[in-house]
């Protein structure tokens, strides 16, 4: 099949009347229902990081099919109340969740030559911890898959903008669904709030984006959403390679969506 640069939904080889519900902009839900029929729970899978979105996902995903495929990264690096919301989750739902992490000896190996700390010495460093402990693991989960679910919106920030409820992933090779990329901050939390939906503590904090502990700080008034997030670097610059688009950071290019 041909891929096409920025793949919207009616891109997607699909029967007509699935590729027509994708065309009328549909909403989350049924966004979901439209991957699973798609591409099969054995082949798509929602990768969380339990963000404030990534939990809202969750919640629908799991009202959708119980049994849906979810997994999470785990670098080494997570804040505890991270690991505390991911458990109240898996209690909450009642799920079980597979947990990624990258090999010791890539990580051992990191550290031994650049320090324990090198992202904070360049953006190249950065993105290597980022690789060795996030891209890695996740390129393996991914092989084994035809698509993907993310919380990304494309009111997170300049290299989101561009964010589709469906994309080509060039750098994985397979499709990337994004349910709220439509939404906006507000909305999410009217979700949250109607639907009981566990979340990080840190969000009530001043933390609208979570990482990795080193990498990761409350925002300040009027900043973006995620200014927090390696906030030694421009904001072009603030991916941690798991969401690249054309063969670079995904960002709005003259207004388009």
């Amino acid at each position: 099949m041909s891929k096409s640069k920025n793949m919207g939904w009616h891109s997607v080889s699909l029967s007509g009347k699935v590729r027509s519900a994708w065309r009328q902009n549909s909403s989350a839900e049924e966004t979901l229902r439209l991957a699973l029929k798609r591409f099969g729970r054995a082949r798509v899978a929602f990768a969380t990081s339990f963000g404030a979105e990534d939990q809202v996902i969750t919640d629908m995903l799991v009202k959708i099919d119980p049994d849906a495929k979810i997994f999470t990264l785990d670098t080494g690096w997570l804040p505890a109340e991270t690991d505390a919301v991911l458990k109240k989750t898996v209690q909450q739902y009642g799920i079980s969740l597979e947990i990624l992490k990258a090999r010791p000896d890539a990580v051992k190996n990191m550290v031994r030559e650049h320090g324990a700390n090198l992202f904070y010495d360049s953006v190249e460093k950065r993105k290597l911890c980022c690789h060795v402990r996030k891209v890695e693991p996740l390129k393996k989960k991914l092989a084994a898959l035809k698509a993907w679910i993310c919380g990304l919106r494309a009111g997170q920030s300049v290299t989101r903008a561009g964010a589709q409820k469906i994309e080509w992933d060039e750098v994985f090779g397979l499709y990337k669904i994004n349910p709220l990329a439509d939404w906006t901050e507000t909305r999410v939390w009217e979700y949250i709030k109607n639907n009981n939906v566990p979340y990080n503590e840190l969000h009530d904090r001043g933390y609208p984006s979570i990482g990795c502990s080193p990498c990761t700080r409350a925002i300040k008034p009027g900043e973006d959403t995620r200014a927090g997030r390696w906030w030694w670097e421009r904001p072009e610059q603030k991916e941690c390679g798991l969401h690249i688009k054309d063969g670079k950071l995904a960002r709005r290019d003259n207004g388009s969506s």
